[in-house]
Formats: C-alpha cells, structure tokens, sequence
C-alpha cells in the first residue's frame, strides 16, 4: 500500500447506519479524494489497492464506485490504461439530477419566482459595475433575440427561451458559484416545466415588451455601476413576470382541466 497515502477516515456521518456499505464505502472513497487533492482526469489506484486501503471486499468497492459513477463523480475505462479516474460533474449534469429529484413534486410558478424575487436582485446588485464591455454586449446581443414582436407561435416560444437566456447569462457572470448555479438551475425549471412550455407557446400581449424594457434600463444601471437602480429594476421585473406568468398559468391549467373532462370528440354524453 502506498505509504503516501493517508489511513481512512474511521468517523462516520451521523447518518451512516441508514446507508449501506457500499454507500459508506462511496462516502469515504469520496472524501479521500478530496484529502488526496485528486483532480479531475486523476487515476484512482487499483481495486485490489482500494480493498487492501479501506479494509473492504471486492463487492463492496465494486459496487462503492458504481455508485459514484451513477454520480458522476468518476468514470470508468477498460483495456490498456484503464481504470476509475475522478470526474468533474458538469452544471448540466447537475441541474438535470436536481430537476430529477423535483420530477414528481409540484413546483409551481409562484414556488420558482418566490426564489427569483431574492436572488436576483441580489445578483444583479453584486455584478453593478463589474462587466465588462465584452460581457454588457453579450447580454446585448441575447436581447436583439426579442427585439422585434414574434411572427408565429414558434418563434414566440423561441424569444421567450432568449429571455431567460438574458438570465442564465446574468447568473453566469456571477463570482459566487452557489448564486450562479441556484438562478440558472430556476431558470432551467422555468424551460422545462410542463405548464410553462405551453404558456410560452401562447400568446401574451405585452409580456416581450415589458421583460425588454426592464432589461434595457438594467444594462444602462449595471453599465452606470448604480446597483440601487439596478436591484430596484429587477425587483421590479420579476413582480410583473410572476404576476403574468401566474395569470397564464390559471389560464392553461383551466383550459387543460377542461380538455380532460371534454368527451372524446368534444360531445356531449347522453
């Protein structure tokens, strides 16, 4: 065994009896990782290593890095050079096993934007001032997206992507890595829930022009480094976006409830 290597740590969460060896077995290869200072593309040493190391079976540790190659952490590879090497999880990946979790809950609009409403503003406060010219014309360039009113259905749905893509950019530029990856990550729920993907292809008087007037005033605060205008803008916009969106959503949950109890052929039962 290699001397280098430091003994595992013994002390288990105060969770560790619900979890099962192979979980535990995670938990510590994990937190080795991090003690090593292992990087992303490092070799993890060989199973026989690993069993001599934590004092486990061969199932064990088998299954320990099935577990956190279904986490993303690592990934395998066969044949000449092969082996488990750490992994960096990328934001996507992250998002999507988050919004996994929250597949079967109801998350509402009013949920989302409860979220928005504080971070945002705060977001947009934290970055007056602080983008630079290349990175004020690249929300510029999101905006030309939905400069113009929408000639169809689709291309409606397509401006209303760009608008959030405003967002996710703003979020993008952020120093701190937990706001960046909380507002993109409701930005995400916002593309991909089932109501609003059918109140995004429908049509919404005002809504385009209202979110690119804020938008606008914003870019002159963040540009101007006045991050009491820019948080007051903001606080502003994402009023009025949860005040329309939750209106459509009465709207597309009544008329979905109504297709639903419609008989086939839209008539009446006798």
């Amino acid at each position: 065994m290699d001397p280098d290597i430091p003994p595992p740590v013994t002390t288990l969460p105060a969770d560790a009896p619900r979890l099962s060896r192979p979980q535990r077995a995670a938990a510590a290869i994990k937190d080795w990782v991090v003690e090593r200072g292992m990087r992303p593309g490092d070799r993890l040493p060989a199973e026989a290593e690993l069993m001599e190391h934590f004092s486990m079976a061969k199932g064990t540790i088998r299954e320990a890095l099935r577990v956190l190659e279904a986490q993303g952490l690592i990934r395998t590879r066969t044949g000449p050079g092969g082996g488990a090497f750490v992994n960096e999880v990328s934001e996507a990946r992250a998002r999507a096993l988050l919004g996994n979790y929250f597949y079967f809950n109801e998350i509402s609009i009013g949920d989302i934007y409860e979220l928005r409403r504080v971070l945002e503003p705060a977001l947009v406060s934290q970055l007056a001032g602080q983008l630079d010219a290349g990175q004020l014309a690249q929300l510029e360039n999101v905006m030309m997206a939905y400069e113009r009113p929408a000639k169809t259905i689709e291309e409606a749905e397509r401006q209303r992507h760009a608008e959030l893509d405003f967002h996710a950019l703003l979020a993008e530029f952020s120093p701190n890595p937990l706001m960046r990856f909380q507002v993109r990550f409701l930005i995400s729920l916002l593309k991909d829930l089932t109501v609003c993907r059918r109140i995004y292809r429908r049509e919404i008087p005002g809504l385009r022009r209202s979110g690119r007037d804020y938008q606008s005033r914003l870019l002159l605060a963040l540009r101007a480094g006045d991050e009491k205008s820019a948080r007051a803008i903001m606080r502003a916009h994402m009023h009025t976006a949860q005040a329309i969106m939750e209106q459509q959503e009465v709207v597309v949950l009544r008329q979905f409830l109504s297709d639903a109890e419609s008989p086939p052929g839209g008539r009446t039962p006798e």
